[in-house]
């Protein structure tokens, strides 16, 4: 039986192997991370960081290698799929669907027994807590469409955590936000993170930002070319050549501390 130790990683990837066709999205991937730590997926487009979230959840098949969640194979999350929470990367909501901010966080709540069965008041009241906590709550009869995209990554955010997950895998939540709002968004999560004591595993490109708040990055492009502390990885020349370009003004800046003008 898998163990669910609290002692034993959050997360463990060995030899992890994923194939596209005839191409390699992954290759041999191996990293272990514990519980209660924040990692940042860093790499350039294209180079698997979704592949891996989505192979680590069991949503894709590796060709070769494993790895683990909470202590359960990938495949067979079952027993602790309800304390991971995934919010994936952002697609374009349609408008004029009906559907409420409270009611986007109440579908974090069901499950494909429950689907059919009402919530119950404390469940309801467990929503509406969590909206608050984000500080969405004045936002919770708006039409999720009608939201800005800030607006909309705190209630996503809402829903991922409404089940008080022990393991957060977010794939690229400050995408098509402007500065302030990614910054707004990456400081209310990390607070989160320490009061609730997750795990996270955070796809990001905005490199300088994410290395305030993480303890960890993990760099690939296919297969892993570093894997250390932010500051170690910004200022290795391995990163330009993966990137292609030069990171010789990234600095890294203390959560709340303002940025040079």
């Amino acid at each position: 039986m898998p163990s669910q130790n609290s002692n034993s990683p959050a997360v463990t990837a060995s030899g992890l192997t994923v194939k596209r066709g005839a191409e390699l999205a992954l290759k041999e991937l191996s990293f272990t991370v514990d519980r209660g730590e924040s990692i940042g997926i860093i790499g350039p487009n294209g180079g698997g960081k979704t592949t891996l979230l989505r192979t680590l959840l069991g949503l894709i098949r590796p060709c070769a290698g494993s790895s683990t969640l909470l202590g359960f194979p990938s495949g067979r999350l079952g027993p602790v799929r309800e304390k991971i929470g995934y919010i994936p990367q952002s697609r374009t909501h349609d408008r004029r669907f009906p559907v409420s901010a409270a009611d986007v966080v109440r579908m974090g709540l069901y499950t494909p027994r429950t689907l059919l069965r009402p919530l119950t008041h404390p469940q309801k009241k467990d929503c509406r807590e969590m909206l608050d906590t984000v500080g969405a709550l004045h936002l919770a009869t708006r039409s999720f469409g009608t939201l800005s995209g800030g607006e909309q990554q705190r209630v996503l955010l809402a829903r991922a955590l409404v089940r008080r997950p022990r393991l957060l895998l977010l794939d690229e939540p400050g995408s098509g936000l402007d500065p302030e709002a990614q910054h707004l968004f990456m400081e209310k999560l990390f607070l989160l993170q320490q009061h609730y004591e997750l795990t996270v595993l955070l796809v990001s490109h905005d490199i300088a930002s994410l290395a305030a708040y993480v303890d960890r990055f993990i760099c690939i492009n296919r297969c892993m070319h570093l894997h250390g502390k932010p500051q170690q990885i910004l200022q290795s020349p391995a990163l330009k050549k993966i990137y292609r370009c030069s990171f010789d003004l990234l600095e890294i800046s203390s959560p709340g501390e303002e940025e040079p003008r």
